[in-house]
């Protein structure tokens, strides 16, 4: 695999194959060559790799997200980046909580399966 675009799924056996270093690398290139005006690329591309490898590895509330946000009218990239932000707030809620809680991931789970279009767009 040697590029990387959001508006199609990469082949998920090549994606894993992938150093995570090596991903997050593609996720930049896709973004330096579309001139996105980004605050911090990296950490951008961080949270596409952490949403591609979610995806890849077939977890069930991320891969019914996409579906769902898809079918409610986001291209794929803003699907992407839908699920990203529920990342984002699930490893802030992580930081507040010192990751003590044993719910953690059903936590998650449960924010990404509420994600829609609607509150996308609304928040």
């Amino acid at each position: 695999m040697n590029q990387y675009d959001p508006a199609h799924a990469p082949n998920p056996d090549e994606w894993l194959e992938l150093d995570e270093q090596e991903r997050i690398l593609l996720v930049e290139q896709y973004h330096r060559f579309s001139r996105a005006k980004l605050p911090n690329l990296t950490a951008h591309a961080v949270f596409h790799a952490i949403v591609e490898n979610q995806i890849a590895a077939g977890l069930e509330p991320v891969l019914r997200a996409m579906a769902r946000l898809t079918k409610e009218g986001l291209t794929r990239h803003d699907a992407v980046h839908a699920i990203a932000s529920v990342v984002a707030e699930h490893i802030h809620d992580l930081f507040k909580t010192k990751g003590e809680s044993t719910t953690s991931q059903a936590r998650y789970n449960a924010a990404v399966e509420r994600l829609n279009a609607k509150s996308w767009y609304g928040g």
